[in-house]
């Protein structure tokens, strides 16, 4: 299977990148990963909505932009579907099964993903309701991801 990461934003912190570079690495037995990084907006102090609309638009125009052609679609959005560890884990076999070789995952910036973004996607998946630094988010996707392959192959990881 190949996995798709699209997110807004570049990674600052070196803990991020060590985190996220380590799934990776664990990753690569399991799928082929590509994390393509779009250029984020800046959004000023008391902007309003409209002006948060438009900077969602322009992240999200670049999104699309990088959407590879054929692939399955999961916008991570709080009103997202909320699986445990095993249900992710099962609907990615049902994927790879139901003959889906492809998935893109998208993480939005700051103010999350636009309309158009939300709208393109073939389903939503949320981790929680609680927000999260869009940083932390590509780490916790990328745990996730490798504990459902973890799961599948019955190995101890996730206990």
């Amino acid at each position: 299977m190949k996995i798709t990461v699209i997110a807004v934003g570049k990674i600052k912190e070196r803990y991020f990148t060590g985190a996220i570079e380590e799934y990776a690495k664990r990753l690569s037995r399991f799928c082929r990963l590509d994390i393509v990084e779009v250029a984020d907006e800046k959004t000023p102090d008391g902007a309003g909505a409209a002006q948060e609309l438009k900077i969602r638009e322009r992240e999200g125009a670049r999104i699309l932009q990088k959407l590879p052609a054929g692939s399955y679609v999961i916008a991570l959005a709080i009103d997202g579907k909320q699986p445990d560890s095993v249900e992710l884990s099962r609907q990615m076999e049902r994927w790879n099964v139901g003959g889906i070789s492809h998935l893109t995952f998208l993480i939005g910036g700051s103010l999350g993903l636009s309309p158009e973004v939300l709208d393109r996607a073939d389903e939503r998946l949320s981790f929680s309701r609680m927000t999260f630094p869009h940083q932390l988010m590509r780490v916790i996707l990328l745990e996730q991801i490798y504990r459902s392959y973890m799961i599948r192959s019955g190995a101890p990881y996730h206990k």
